[in-house]
């Protein structure tokens, strides 16, 4: 989760970006507002500023970007706590708010709109509001498992030009490659797949491995140049570690470990969000009804076992 603050001195401006029809927007919460139209939310918002006429900026603007990879988990019910709650965090509360989610961009994402001067009429404070919104932004994404974008995901590669382009083409392959092969020689043929040539570098006239370059539109770059985790060494390790997981796949369940993980299932609610949030969380009940019907199980078979000793 990315946040962007802005202050301004226009609500009108805001509320007629935040509500444009071309965005697709849709309002998941309105707090302290006449939510009859814009207009009506434009001059909820003036009036209470005026409460503090010393305040030159009082509209609060705050976007919050998600990853693409976690859409399929962001309902509106999702977006509106995770909204709330980094407002909480933020020190802005007893104040006006309109939340809106925005569908016009291929990741999900909400705009919040808030008045800086509050119901009782006190200023807001934004003093190291930047340095605070990162840390809770990393909070918030760390406690519900949010998807975590690494720096090079980060730059938009379309703008690059070589060799950098290529470079950054090579670590998105070789992420997808490295993580699903056993062995170098799977390696090296996913790659050639897909025009990266790969070869290693040696110590001195030895046979032993030094390091491994890769080659792509006629650009070369040693693994660690392209991200650390491409070293020889790491990219060894990481093919070992899927070799072993392979194997342990392929090795027959013991009694006691054929027991099904259960996933929560959506159930559909997307309605505004009204309390702390818990959308992530495995639903309890239907865990508790698996585990009970285990335990019974286990006890109609202890059972037989022990009518059969009886009989004989």
């Amino acid at each position: 989760m990315i946040a962007k603050i802005v202050k301004g001195s226009s609500f009108r401006g805001v509320v007629n970006y935040i509500l444009d029809k071309e965005k697709d927007a849709k309002i998941l919460v309105c707090d302290g507002l006449f939510a009859e139209n814009k207009d009506t939310i434009a001059m909820s918002f003036e009036a209470q500023s005026k409460m503090n006429p010393k305040v030159t900026k009082p509209v609060g603007h705050i976007s919050l970007a998600f990853h693409k990879e976690d859409e399929h988990r962001l309902t509106d019910r999702a977006m509106a706590g995770m909204a709330l709650e980094y407002l909480k965090e933020m020190g802005i509360t007893d104040t006006q708010v309109l939340i809106v989610r925005h569908f016009d961009k291929e990741h999900p994402h909400v705009h919040i709109a808030f008045n800086r001067i509050a119901n009782n009429g006190r200023t807001i404070s934004d003093r190291n509001e930047r340095i605070r919104s990162a840390r809770i932004c990393k909070e918030i994404t760390r406690k519900y498992s949010l998807y975590l974008a690494s720096g090079k995901e980060q730059v938009k590669q379309h703008r690059l030009k070589e060799p950098d382009k290529t470079k950054y083409g090579l670590y998105n392959i070789l992420k997808s490659e490295v993580s699903r092969c056993g062995n170098w020689r799977q390696l090296a043929a996913n790659l050639e797949k897909q025009g990266v040539d790969m070869r290693f570098k040696y110590k001195g006239k030895s046979g032993e491995v030094q390091g491994v370059v890769f080659t792509m539109n006629g650009y070369s770059f040693s693994g660690s140049k392209i991200d650390r985790r491409f070293s020889y060494s790491k990219i060894d390790a990481a093919l070992e570690r899927n070799r072993r997981t392979e194997r342990m796949e392929m090795q027959p369940l013991s009694r006691h470990e054929e027991l099904h993980t259960f996933q929560p299932e959506s159930r559909g609610n997307d309605e505004l969000f009204s309390g702390s949030i818990g959308i992530f969380m495995p639903d309890n009940a239907d865990g508790q009804t698996e585990e009970n019907r285990f335990e019974e199980e286990l006890k109609r078979r202890n059972k037989k076992k022990k009518q059969r000793k009886i009989r004989f």
